[in-house]
């Protein structure tokens, strides 16, 4: 049995998504607002938290956390590199050091 994906809908509960058309229904059709500049607030902050999860649906779509995982190795690897040269640097000085002494 194929295991299901329950990552965006978690994504959407934990921003309130599980009820969210009753929420944005109540919004767009007045009901629940005390001025019409709180009901927009309203309207734009769930707008906002749709658009975060469009978002980060079109991030795994274009592969975006492999590109973020594969390039924080690339750095990290190069991060290596460069502390393995300073320590090969400074050991090459110590030793020039304690010749000279």
């Amino acid at each position: 049995m194929a295991k299901k994906n329950t990552s965006l809908i978690d994504n959407l509960r934990k921003r309130g998504g599980s009820s969210l058309s009753k929420q944005l229904g109540g919004l767009s059709g007045g009901r629940g607002r005390k001025s019409a500049k709180g009901g927009s607030k309203a309207v734009q902050g769930a707008i906002g938290e749709l658009r975060g999860v469009v978002s980060g649906l079109g991030d795994r779509v274009s592969g975006g956390p492999a590109k973020r995982k594969a390039s924080a190795k690339k750095g990290q690897a190069a991060r290596r590199g460069g502390a393995a040269k300073r320590s090969a640097s400074a050991r090459k000085g110590a030793r020039t050091r304690a010749k000279s002494r």
